[in-house]
C-alpha cells in the first residue's frame, strides 16, 4: 500500500466534481431525548448491497448532528424536484433557533424520528456506525421501514444540488 499523503493539494477544488454529478439531495431527520432535527444532506448513498446497508453525512456544525449523535434510528427522505420549499426550510434555517416541524406536516416514525408528509420515497434506518470523515461525521444506517413509489419504479425528478445550490445555509457546512 503507497504512504498516504495527509495534505491535499490546496489547488484542487472537489466542487468542481460535486457539480457535475449533480447528486440528489435529501431531509435527513432524527429525534433523540426529547428533541427533533432535520437538515437538507447532499452526501449520502448506498454503500453495502449485502447486507443493504446506506450512509448519510452530516455536518458537525450542524444541530442534527447534535441530535443524531445520541439518536437510535435516522429517517431519509428522497425529495422530489417540486419540493424546493422543503429544501430551501432544512438547509437554510437552524433547528438552533426555528422548529422547522410546526411549519410542515409529519408524523414521528421508528424511534421517534419524524417522518414528513409530503415526501413520498423515504427510509427510516437503524443507526448500524458512525465516523468521522472530516468536517462530516457518517451515519451507517440498516434500512427497517420503506416507502418508495408504487411498481417498484424510481422516484421521478429527484431534486438535485444544481437545483438549491443557491440555498444559504442556516449553519456553515
Amino acid at each position: 500500500m503507497a504512504d498516504l499523503d495527509p495534505d491535499p493539494d490546496p489547488d484542487l477544488d472537489l466542487g468542481v466534481l460535486t457539480e457535475a454529478v449533480d447528486s440528489a439531495m435529501y431531509v435527513v431527520t432524527a429525534a433523540s431525548g426529547g428533541r427533533r432535527a432535520g437538515c437538507l444532506v447532499g452526501f449520502a448513498s448506498q454503500c453495502s448491497i449485502d447486507p443493504p446497508r446506506f450512509v448519510v453525512w452530516l455536518s458537525t456544525a450542524n444541530h442534527t448532528y447534535e441530535v443524531a449523535r445520541t439518536a437510535g434510528h435516522l429517517t431519509v427522505h428522497v425529495l422530489d424536484r417540486g419540493q424546493r420549499a422543503l429544501a430551501e426550510l432544512f438547509g437554510g434555517e437552524t433547528g438552533d433557533r426555528v422548529d422547522k416541524f410546526a411549519r410542515i406536516g409529519w408524523r414521528p416514525g421508528r424511534d421517534g424520528s419524524p417522518v414528513l408528509s409530503d415526501v413520498r420515497v423515504w427510509f427510516t434506518g437503524r443507526i448500524e456506525q458512525v465516523f468521522a470523515g472530516g468536517d462530516h461525521v457518517g451515519f451507517v444506517l440498516c434500512p427497517v421501514e420503506l416507502s418508495a413509489p408504487g411498481g417498484g419504479g424510481r422516484a421521478h425528478g429527484a431534486l438535485r444540488f444544481g437545483d438549491v445550490r443557491d440555498v444559504e445555509a442556516g449553519h456553515p457546512a
